[in-house]
């Protein structure tokens, strides 16, 4: 095979329509947009207009709310700082929390502060000091002979 010799499959590219070129081509003077009226104009979008009618997306009654007091976590699992201390980015001796994870680059925003997933399997004996973690999560660390401390959020804040 050689390059000269490369071509698309058949019916793999097909041209663009080149619209108002003419009454021979058959998309000449309105260029396939019929006649007059909003939509045969330029710029125009009636995306869940129903002609008068009420739209569905107002008929339907309006549910649940955003908590505005929500914390935001940065999530973290334990198959990923056990990769960490494996790959000698993370001290298993220290403390862990989360600029200690920052530095490790296992975390890139604090947020809210971070919480601990279980996802995965640990088996050095960590400290954590963090501000969330799952119950999975706990026991997990404490099997591994480690502990999870949670800190609490600024006084006014609260964890769900």
């Amino acid at each position: 095979m050689k390059l000269n010799q490369l071509s698309d499959n058949v019916g793999a590219h097909s041209q663009r329509k080149r619209v108002g070129r003419g009454i021979g081509s058959g998309y000449g003077k309105t260029a396939g947009r019929g006649v007059k009226g909003q939509k045969s104009r330029s710029g125009v979008a009636i995306k869940g207009f129903e002609g008068g009618q009420m739209p569905l997306h107002r008929r339907l009654p309006k549910r649940g709310f955003t908590n505005i007091f929500r914390k935001h976590f940065t999530v973290v699992s334990i198959g990923r700082v056990q990769q960490a201390i494996e790959a000698g980015k993370l001290n298993a001796g220290e403390i862990v929390d989360c600029a200690a994870l920052i530095a490790a680059g296992i975390v890139r925003k604090k947020k809210d502060g971070v919480r601990l997933l279980s996802d995965g399997e640990l088996s050095a004996a960590v400290k954590f000091e963090i501000e969330g973690a799952s119950k999975t999560a706990i026991a997990a660390v404490e099997k591994a002979g480690g502990s999870v401390t949670i800190k609490s959020v600024a006084p006014s804040e609260s964890i769900d």
